[in-house]
């Protein structure tokens, strides 16, 4: 069903602002409870950034990459035959029908959300006051949206360093532009240590580009325990991963598509045809009012909230990357859900609320990482060195260590 022009009500009991994972989730809940419920989404294609530009294609991407690495492998458990061992990989013919998936998912979100009776809007919200939002569709038609509470999705984006930051720092893409990428690039460098840039630089590497990590520390992933960046940094300087440590941007010429020249501060240069910018997300809240009805923001943009999502500003709420904590799709789902039972689902969920702690985490690196709980460091500040324990055991991967 597509999205309506105006409003359907006069007043709704939840505006959800974001159609992302948070947003679909928490309105399709709420509505499945009875309530009338509205869902504004920027973009003509519901899902967010999980769907569109982030989990869902990344994990695509990830298994074509780790069927060319088992392919490589092949020939050591007696396979045999053309291509065993030198994976030949098509990303012109892949890139669509990967991108055919994905629209076939829109059409599955459209189409649940519209089975819960949620109200589509696609324009972009801004909001008045705890109980009227305004929709301003692509058309510039404006109107408003009566409520009694609203709910903040919007989600986040990449950040790029500005061209008064580092000159030509437009010329490279970030993780969203990987998406758009028509053919494999040659020449890669990824600026970043972060899951993203290692997930990209990952499955750039594992179809047969030569990437170049440009790292400030020593290890990737450095926000998670130490054993897991050191012995991941290692793996992927063994399987052929260039890593530049301490470095940092100073200028990129080039040609947008063209070859491009990285200027380090250290006076190094670096050729390649494609840079990738992963060095962090910030919130989407610009231009959507927050501020000026005391809705506060940290430094980075992102909506304060408590343990029960609220921003103590009475009647609005946010969840999800937009809250900025724990920035996992089904962190948002959860926490969207949770605040539908207790405002709507009766009795029995009226202390629903999501927790935090220990909440497991995927990186879809080559190989990849299952982490949950305390960093090391963060387990000795909150117990002390004498109270843990550190046991450890390593092996190699069987498909490393094939039977020859």
């Amino acid at each position: 069903m597509p999205p309506v022009t105006k409003p359907g009500l006069d007043k709704y009991d939840v505006v959800f602002i974001g159609g992302g994972s948070g947003g679909v989730a928490g309105s399709r809940r709420a509505a499945s409870y009875g309530a009338k419920v509205a869902l504004i989404e920027a973009s003509e294609k519901l899902g967010g950034t999980c769907v569109n530009v982030g989990c869902v294609p990344k994990k695509i991407m990830w298994h074509a990459a780790d069927i060319a690495d088992k392919i490589r492998h092949a020939e050591g458990y007696q396979f045999k035959g053309p291509g065993i061992g030198a994976p030949q990989f098509n990303w012109a013919t892949f890139k669509p029908q990967r991108d055919a998936y994905i629209r076939r998912l829109n059409g599955i979100y459209d189409n649940n959300v519209a089975k819960e009776g949620v109200e589509l809007h696609h324009g972009f919200a801004r909001v008045l006051s705890p109980s009227s939002v305004q929709v301003t569709r692509p058309d510039g038609t404006a109107y408003t949206l009566n409520t009694d509470r609203v709910v903040v999705a919007t989600g986040g984006r990449p950040t790029v360093p500005s061209e008064d930051e580092i000159p030509g720092a437009a010329l490279g893409i970030n993780s969203d532009g990987f998406f758009d990428l028509e053919q494999q690039p040659k020449r890669v460098a990824v600026v970043g240590a972060g899951y993203i840039a290692v997930e990209l630089a990952g499955v750039l590497h594992t179809l047969g580009s030569d990437v170049t990590m440009l790292i400030r520390g020593e290890t990737v992933l450095r926000t998670f325990d130490p054993t897991i960046g050191e012995t991941l940094t290692s793996w992927m300087k063994h399987t052929g991963v260039n890593f530049r440590h301490g470095a940092h941007v100073k200028k990129v010429e080039g040609e947008k598509g063209g070859e491009l020249t990285l200027h380090l501060e250290s006076g190094e240069t670096l050729k390649v045809d494609t840079l990738i910018w992963a060095i962090g997300r910030h919130a989407n809240t610009e231009g959507l009012g927050l501020e000026e009805l005391g809705v506060k923001l940290d430094k980075k943009g992102n909506v304060v909230v408590d343990e029960w999502q609220e921003t103590g500003v009475a009647g609005i709420n946010a969840l999800g990357d937009v809250a900025g904590k724990a920035l996992l799709t089904p962190v948002a789902i959860a926490a969207a859900r949770r605040l539908a039972n207790r405002l709507y689902g009766g009795e029995k969920y009226k202390s629903d609320k999501l927790s935090y702690d220990d909440i497991p985490t995927v990186v879809f690196s080559h190989p990849t990482i299952g982490t949950v709980g305390l960093t090391e460091p963060e387990a000795r500040k909150k117990y002390g060195d004498e109270n843990v324990k550190i046991c450890t055991s390593s092996s190699l991967l069987l498909p490393a260590a094939s039977p020859r």
